[in-house]
């Protein structure tokens, strides 16, 4: 079988930072493979930033960027992480990730030396091609060069980086921020984790195991006794030979066919499992909060773009330390229990930002017609048109887009003026001092803890749901199928957080912020049955031995039990 029996314990952070002594060889492969989630999570970071930033500049003169960024990406996303599957089964996973780190390269001089706006879209899809396979191709290099007992903790690094370089795209851009042609140094720097990544990796050898699948059966094993102890290194190479040999014997070597995954039951139990998770990951609403966290601090009182800004560096922040717990427990309480304690959290977090943002825009500042009057021609012809009614207050002040609140200079809390929404205007009310003008969110007494629930957000979703589902997806697939599958799920991880990033500012506007979280944290509490019901807890085991309990269960209800799943491995399977 794929991969030999080794016991695992609680220690297994311990073996994992002894290794790094012992084998820093092992370490060396992880983290060269890592720097893939290093360019996913700077382009995640730059496009918030831009979003809220570079509005200011609307660059060339005609494009504003923050609107078309992501969605270009996004799509590039898509296609490199379907293409990125297919790819690495039959070129390699090295080949796939040198590749994408090329196109990323590629993407970021073509974006930093844009003359206009065309070329610049051209850039944005080379990067997102360059994410999409690095988001599925890191992981699985890494779990495919690990060993069982660590291979969680190992896979995380990779989730660490993505939000590690979500939190250093914020400082870069900060540091940027008045530097001549600032946008062009921010977008061109992406390029040098992507040169970096390359270099090392062209140092690294293929993936043992897809290069014993391929026939080179010496190279791979001299793979194999770098990583393994000299004791497990033979036993190793026995156990793949066999699985390898099984599978030939089952299995043509034709190219693997769509009917072929949905008849084959570990296949499609996998998947159901893999996809699963990758598509909730993005409906409980991670990108959102990090595409837009700028957004819900003003939606939630916070006026300052600037504030709103570094407010945002925080959660960042905290969504990186959250991904280094993600390395600690993966392998020492196991995936499943850690996503269903991440994903209850999640949903307590959702439930009290539920409420937080409800009584945000249920107890706004009314509306002066006093006030209001003061701004001679100023006054937004919505509030004019509805009579100037008493009945008004921030929260319909803003509902109508061409409308902005004008607060009290002596107390935010105090009745405002409901003004036209521009530029101009804005400034003419910050003018006056003690006033602040707000767009997006009104004046809140109750702002502040907004920002402790989405800290509380950050730190139950991070460990959990942000790093699990990519480890999950690195090893539950048999190793013929295992870059298709891979390829698979992390388009469908893309595909759905376009779905989301697109639409969640329409839908707040239409629904209110309040019940756009409820509608997060209704598909939570889906998402925490579908755990316990359909993702098997594979901490520790070896490959094959996850493909065994996948070809006896489909359901998966226990998740507690000290013994983990030996008991669904120890007697022959059936068809």
């Amino acid at each position: 079988m794929e991969g030999g029996i080794e016991k695992v314990d609680a220690s297994a952070f311990r073996q994992c930072i002894s290794l790094a002594w012992q084998n820093p060889y092992v370490l060396r492969l992880a983290f060269s493979a890592g720097i893939g989630g290093l360019l996913f999570g700077y382009d995640t970071g730059n496009a918030c930033w831009f979003r809220y930033k570079i509005p200011l500049l609307l660059l060339f003169g005609q494009l504003d960027i923050p609107t078309r960024r992501p969605t270009h990406a996004g799509l590039g996303a898509i296609i490199g992480a379907a293409a990125g599957g297919w790819l690495s089964d039959r070129f390699g996973r090295k080949f796939t990730i040198l590749l994408a780190d090329f196109l990323f390269f590629a993407g970021s001089i073509i974006m930093s030396s844009a003359p206009n706006p065309g070329v610049l879209i051209v850039g944005r899809v080379f990067v997102g091609l360059g994410v999409g396979m690095a988001s599925m191709t890191c992981p699985l290099y890494i779990s495919e060069t690990s060993p069982s007992n660590i291979r969680g903790a190992l896979v995380s690094t990779n989730g660490f980086l993505i939000t590690g370089g979500q939190f250093l795209s914020y400082l870069i851009n900060l540091a940027f921020t008045k530097v001549p042609g600032n946008w062009r140094w921010m977008l061109g720097i992406a390029g040098v984790p992507a040169v970096l990544q390359f270099v090392l990796m062209l140092l690294l050898p293929e993936s043992p195991r897809w290069l014993y699948r391929k026939g080179k059966e010496e190279e791979a094993k001299s793979i194999i006794r770098k990583i393994y102890p000299s004791e497990d290194a033979e036993d190793e190479i026995a156990s793949l030979k066999e699985s390898i040999d099984k599978e030939l014997a089952e299995k043509d070597e034709t190219k693997v066919q769509c009917v072929e995954l949905l008849n084959t039951k570990t296949v499609r139990r996998g998947l159901i499992a893999g996809v699963g998770l990758q598509v909730f990951q993005q409906f409980l609403g991670i990108n959102t909060v990090m595409y837009y966290s700028p957004t819900i601090f003003q939606l939630a009182g916070y006026a300052s773009n600037q504030t709103a800004l570094l407010l945002s560096l925080v959660t960042a922040g905290l969504n990186a330390i959250g991904s280094i717990a993600s390395i600690y427990f993966t392998d020492r309480t196991g995936r499943k229990k850690l996503l269903i304690f991440s994903i209850s959290g999640v949903i307590v977090s959702l439930a009290f930002l539920t409420v937080v943002f409800h009584e945000a825009t249920t107890h706004t500042p009314p509306v002066s017609l006093t006030d209001t009057n003061r701004f001679d021609g100023a006054t937004c012809t919505d509030y004019v048109d509805a009579g100037a009614t008493a009945a008004w207050d921030c929260t319909k002040c803003l509902k109508k887009q061409s409308c902005g609140f004008c607060s009290s200079p002596t107390n935010k809390l105090l009745p405002g003026a409901c003004l036209v929404a521009n530029t101009t205007v804005g400034n003419i009310c910050k003018a006056e001092g003690g006033r602040q003008w707000y767009t997006r969110g009104c004046p809140s007494k109750n702002g502040w803890l907004a920002l402790i629930g989405l800290a509380l957000y950050i730190i139950f979703f991070s460990p959990g749901m942000g790093t699990v589902p990519w480890v999950i997806n690195s090893e539950i697939y048999p190793l013929r199928y295992r870059g298709v599958c891979g390829g698979i799920a992390a388009t469908s991880n893309w595909i759905s957080n376009l779905i989301v990033a697109q639409s969640f500012l329409s839908v707040a506007q239409a629904i209110g912020t309040a019940y756009t979280f409820m509608i997060f944290g209704i598909v939570a509490f889906f998402a925490l049955f579908f755990v316990i019901i359909y993702v098997p807890e594979t901490k520790g085991l070896p490959m094959e031995d996850i493909e065994k309990m996948l070809e006896k269960r489909t359901l998966h209800f226990k998740f507690w039990d000290k013994n983990g799943n030996k008991e669904t491995i120890d007697s022959p399977t059936k068809a």
